[in-house]
């Protein structure tokens, strides 16, 4: 898995001041973006995350790319609906060959493994067959299991990471998107720190959120978030 943060809004966390100081401010904007010079945002981006006040944070964007990824996980990232996607066109790219991600659960048992890679196998051999016999890709890729892997581009503002990642990032989250959800995190913090600063599971900022379905992790969640 290869996760990288393309491009972002320049100044992300100046963008949400700026935004925010003008819906409470009788001065021009150009005043309201001199003051952000030498005002530090610190103070009004956490007291704008307390109060939910999160419209503003939407002017930060930030996209991503996502390789060896599954198709598996592409099902669940696209459902977050307020982003924006591109995904590698089956229909268009020749499959052939192609490669897929083993989950931890099946390298863990060698039998498990041996099977899955033989049904592997098999469907990049039929899929190749299907070809060869003149049926298009777009024909042929309804053998080509979930498992394989894709790559794609992902732009969501902050507003939605937020969100995204309070989910996401989440013990019950399945294991493949979270961990796309973790190296996502770690790098918008590097750019935006004081927006994504206690980003990720509920209980990283307090009470979970899950009542019955909780893991009972919350405190080794938040050591291992505190190191992101």
């Amino acid at each position: 898995m290869q996760v990288r943060l393309l491009y972002h809004t320049p100044d992300p966390e100046r963008a949400v001041y700026i935004a925010a100081r003008l819906c409470y401010s009788k001065h021009d904007i150009k005043d309201i973006e001199r003051e952000s010079l030498y005002k530090s945002p610190k103070d009004l981006i956490e007291r704008l995350k307390r109060s939910g006040h999160l419209s503003v944070f939407e002017h930060a964007v930030f996209t991503f790319s996502l390789e060896g990824v599954s198709r598996v996980m592409t099902h669940q990232l696209v459902r977050h609906r307020i982003a924006s996607y591109s995904q590698r066109s089956q229909r268009y790219v020749d499959e052939t060959g192609f490669n897929y991600v083993v989950p931890p659960s099946v390298r863990e048992n060698p039998e498990a493994e041996k099977i899955f890679r033989e049904i592997m196998k098999k469907s990049e051999e039929a899929y190749r067959r299907l070809c060869s016999l003149g049926i298009d890709k777009e024909d042929a890729r309804y053998l080509i299991p979930q498992g394989i892997e894709t790559k794609i581009i992902v732009t969501m503002n902050a507003r939605e990471l937020l969100h995204f990642f309070t989910l996401r990032c989440c013990m019950r989250a399945q294991w493949e998107i979270r961990e796309t959800a973790k190296r996502m995190l770690s790098l918008a913090k590097r750019v935006a720190p004081l927006i994504f600063k206690d980003a990720g599971p509920s209980c990283v900022r307090g009470e979970c959120s899950e009542g019955e379905f909780s893991c009972g992790k919350a405190g080794e969640v938040r050591r291992e978030f505190s190191l992101l």
